[in-house]
């Protein structure tokens, strides 16, 4: 029997732990500039990630790793002006907390002077618990994020499945308790097991967002180029694509320039 859905004005760090609470399963997409974040924003998702995933999709980088802080607080700043209701969440950009946490804290909250977000997410666990602990200090609040952790693809050497084998898992487990433990608000999971997500969402009582990590967890989240099929040679199992926009844009982009070169655009109509 599903419970009767609440209605939020706004969407807060206690509403998601509300809705986990509830029940109700959490919607996350990813959104870099103004316009992008407003439509979403209007269609009722609950949060929208202003991920480092822009050094990929919109600079066109192979990985996230060459992303900036003035470059996140730029596509950060963009989508907080577009958002009357969901919360907004800001990756911080590789090398901008890792090993200090005297940087990370700076880091964090220049995120959120500079951007008006709601909240900043890392990568990894117990190897960054200090940095964690000292932005929490600051009443900025924390997502964590395990399993396949992008800014380490150096380390890992490949983008695949992670957590398959037991000692990988049980860390993947006490990172999350840790950070349950630490403060943290949410927890991203990325490309796990999805038996081992579920276990990690039923242990802990913050939500759990996953990204390829099965149907178990307390949300989703996935980049909205791919989902809307904007990008086109990327094509992992977790991946439903809502659109084909890159075949619509192609075939409209084609039209627009055989109307001009044709003289069809503009017609009288259209002009002054």
């Amino acid at each position: 029997m599903s419970t009767a859905k609440k209605e939020y004005k706004r969407i807060t760090v206690k509403s998601l732990i509300e809705m986990k609470k509830n029940g109700e399963k959490i919607a996350m997409l990813t959104a870099y500039d103004y316009s992008m974040a407003k439509i979403v924003d209007h269609a009722g998702i609950d949060v929208i990630l202003v991920g480092d995933s822009a050094s990929n999709v919109m600079a066109g980088h192979e990985t996230t790793l060459p992303i900036t802080l003035d470059q996140m607080i730029y596509h950060a700043s963009s989508v907080v002006r577009a958002i009357e209701r969901c919360l907004v969440l800001v990756d911080l950009p590789f090398g901008t907390y890792q090993g200090n946490s005297r940087k990370a804290l700076e880091s964090a909250i220049k995120i959120m002077k500079e951007s008006g977000a709601h909240a900043v997410k890392l990568e990894g666990g117990a190897e960054i618990s200090e940095s964690i602990s000292r932005i929490l200090t600051a009443g900025i609040p924390v997502m964590g994020h395990l399993g396949l952790t992008p800014q380490s693809i150096y380390k890992f050497g490949t983008y695949t499945v992670r957590a398959k084998e037991e000692e990988e898992a049980e860390k993947l487990k006490k990172d999350a308790k840790l950070l349950e433990e630490l403060g943290c608000f949410g927890l991203v999971l990325e490309k796990v097991p999805a038996a081992l997500a579920k276990e990690v969402a039923e242990s802990i009582s913050i939500p759990v967002i996953g990204i390829g990590a099965g149907n178990g967890v307390d949300g989703q989240v996935l980049v909205i180029h791919d989902m809307l099929g904007m990008t086109h040679e990327f094509n992992p199992r977790f991946l439903r694509r809502y659109l084909d926009l890159y075949t619509e844009m192609n075939s409209a982009f084609k039209q627009y320039i055989d109307d001009v070169k044709s003289r069809d655009f503009p017609s009288d109509k259209e002009q002054y």
